[in-house]
């Protein structure tokens, strides 16, 4: 099947790393879209921002109902109020970022060339705090999540647009998070792409899995289990538990990288964020 010699291709490619490899992202994302173009061929690009509700009809159907009036609201709300308030300095994090940090979630994570790390958005929401003399927030909810949550909402409807500079640095980040996508890990040996590449429209008990394009288009998300909204490295340590593999610390060197190639993946998509799952 040309689906599974295009995901072996890509499989290799994870797999195959050493130090004189060179990360090719755009040969990457042109992939994994012929991939699912194969694989789910009744599912639009432009939908995959969507999640599992671009495949589910029924699901789809509940998921709209839902977004009349979305769970996530008051944490928007909540993230707005927050970012507004200056700190004690008299400062706020509209002095942090571009364009006063509105509509620019779209951009991130991206590749820091002082420090030759990944930042990702609640990272840099941190720092921005600690540089203005405020103690950092806890990764994964409460008020630092809600900031987040807030920022990608002035950001939807932008494009997703992640680079990865012709730097060293940035194209080794690019692949170890390319490459803990793929590894197989934990008691269960399963890896991030076992569900949602190779298994991504199958049904695992009650439900199915949603497809690795356009994962990161929505979060922060208000997942129901958690009856709150959570970062995206929340999710990650929450994979990682459930294939019985020991989490990373959020914001680790780790869980930046991966959502750096994770996001990188969804490229030219759509910032539909914060939304609301399962």
């Amino acid at each position: 099947m040309k689906g599974l010699t295009y995901l072996s291709i890509v499989l290799f490619g994870a797999l195959a790393v050493n130090a004189s490899s060179y990360a090719d992202p755009q040969s990457d994302n042109e992939m994994i879209r012929e991939y699912f173009d194969d694989r789910l061929p009744d599912v639009a690009l432009e939908d995959y921002i969507n999640g599992v509700y671009a495949i589910d009809e029924n699901a789809r159907l509940q998921w709209e109902d839902i977004e009349e009036f979305p769970p996530y609201e008051d944490g928007v709300d909540q993230g707005q109020e927050l970012f507004e308030t200056a700190f004690a300095n008299g400062k706020s994090y509209a002095d942090c970022f571009p364009n006063g940090g509105i509509g620019i979630k779209q951009d991130y994570p991206k590749f820091d060339q002082e420090t030759g790390q990944i930042v990702t958005l609640e990272l840099a929401i941190n720092q921005c705090r600690t540089t203005h003399g405020e103690q950092a927030l806890a990764y994964g909810k409460g008020e630092l999540a809600y900031v987040s949550a807030y920022m990608a909402f002035t950001s939807r409807d932008k494009l997703i647009n992640v680079t990865v500079p012709n730097d060293p640095r940035a194209q080794a980040a690019y692949e170890a998070g390319k490459k803990m996508f793929y590894a197989r890990r934990g008691q269960l040996n399963m890896a991030c792409a076992t569900c949602h590449v190779n298994n991504a429209g199958n049904q695992l008990r009650a439900d199915i899995l949603s497809p690795a394009l356009g994962h990161t288009s929505h979060f922060p998300v208000f997942r129901f289990k958690w009856d709150d909204i959570g970062t995206l490295q929340r999710r990650y340590a929450g994979c990682n538990k459930q294939i019985r593999a020991k989490p990373f610390k959020l914001q680790s060197v780790t869980y930046r990288n991966l959502e750096y190639f994770h996001t990188h993946m969804s490229n030219g998509l759509a910032i539909n964020g914060p939304g609301s799952r399962k």
